[in-house]
């Protein structure tokens, strides 16, 4: 009985599996697939009746579909056989025996026969396995980082050690498709109905890279904040999502080397929020103010901050509360060096003087002796 049905499973097979077929992209896609296996229409709107053709071969004359955005990888019995970057129309061609078809002009009577007798040696199965993938050439959006605790790094700007808790998410795109599948992509996602995602958290080679980039956030803020380009600030990190992405990408590539052994890279990132330590918080708020009061603007209001602790010490201590101030800005240079230097009056005109000095006599608010005291010192006499 097990004869007879390896015979009837090998030719029935063999029949099934002369039909040309349509290969594209499997329906309900999620937007972070990174690979997952092209798959045959057998009908198309009640059309077609190639329904029953082996999973694992694909017949000669085959059409491949491959659109926007994503690559096709041609597989043999395991291996990596093609790659298509282009998008367009394209025809299978093998030399497998397997393959061959009387409808791809392969011949009537001896493709038919050679395949029987391969799959009856294997129980009526193909002892071939061809496989047709796509790869997303597009960046791949929604991967997500964050800390549960404060990390710290060297800042250059600051000139100290900052910590911060931070979180946010990148778009990754993968560089090279046959690293991505040699090096890195799990066996189990080389299977036809296998997706594999980078989001998805079952997939514990997505959960890998998302401690990766974890390990690797302290060192992108120290490129990023202590490169001179960037003007060393950790300011700009929200606001410049390229720049930062560009540290995060060469810092993932030192610690774990993503692009020289995945084919993979970090593009764009977004920093959804960044929440500083206390003690780097009370830093940035004395770099703000120092900001905010540098240059003309700082001598304005430390000349108004002056000026208005003279107005206080004449309203609340009298002359001796001059004096104290007058005491407390010589120490510090003087209130003069806290503004533009201005003229000596000029020296009264001694004529004038004696005139006013006469009028005054003639008033009588002054006496002869008073006058000939003021007339004698303007004078000089």
């Amino acid at each position: 009985m097990g004869l007879v049905q390896a015979v009837a499973g090998a030719v029935g097979g063999v029949l099934a599996d002369q039909w040309k077929d349509f290969y594209t992209v499997p329906e309900g896609l999620p937007a972070t697939a990174a690979l997952f296996a092209a798959v045959p229409r057998g009908t198309n709107a009640g059309r077609g009746s190639n329904t029953r053709g082996s999973s694992n071969i694909i017949t000669n004359g085959s059409k491949i579909v491959v659109p926007e955005g994503y690559g096709l990888l041609l597989f043999q019995d395991g291996a990596v056989t093609g790659f298509v970057a282009e998008p367009g129309g394209y025809e299978w061609r093998s030399d497998d025996v397997n393959s061959q078809s009387i409808f791809a002009g392969d011949g009537l009577v001896s493709p038919l026969i050679k395949q029987s007798w391969e799959r009856f040696k294997f129980g009526g199965q193909p002892g071939s396995q061809q496989a047709a993938f796509f790869v997303s050439l597009k960046e791949l959006p929604d991967n997500r980082f964050g800390t549960q605790s404060e990390i710290y790094w060297d800042d250059g700007f600051l000139n100290t050690q900052v910590g911060a808790v931070t979180r946010g998410s990148y778009t990754l795109k993968i560089t090279d498709p046959i690293l991505f599948v040699k090096n890195f992509v799990p066996a189990r996602y080389l299977q036809p109905g296998e997706v594999f995602d980078f989001t998805d958290m079952d997939n514990a080679a997505a959960s890998q890279l998302f401690n990766e980039v974890v390990g690797s956030l302290a060192p992108a803020f120290s490129l990023y904040t202590n490169d001179p380009a960037k003007g060393n600030r950790i300011t700009k990190l929200q606001q410049d999502s390229l720049g930062f992405a560009k540290s995060l990408s060469d810092a993932v590539e030192q610690g774990y080397q993503w692009s020289s052994q995945r084919g993979l890279a970090i593009v764009k990132t977004a920093i959804v929020s960044i929440e500083y330590d206390a003690n780097t918080r009370e830093l940035l708020k004395t770099v703000q103010r120092a900001d905010a009061l540098s240059g003309g603007r700082g001598n304005s209001n430390l000349q108004a901050s002056v000026a208005q602790g003279i107005q206080s010490a004449g309203e609340n201590g009298g002359a001796a509360g001059l004096v104290g101030l007058g005491m407390a800005t010589g120490m510090v240079g003087g209130v003069g060096s806290l503004q533009q230097p201005v003229a000596a009056p000029a020296a009264e005109d001694p004529v004038a003087r004696l005139k006013k000095a006469k009028e005054m006599l003639d008033l009588g608010l002054i006496t002869q002796a008073d006058y000939d005291a003021l007339k004698a010192k303007a004078l000089g006499l």
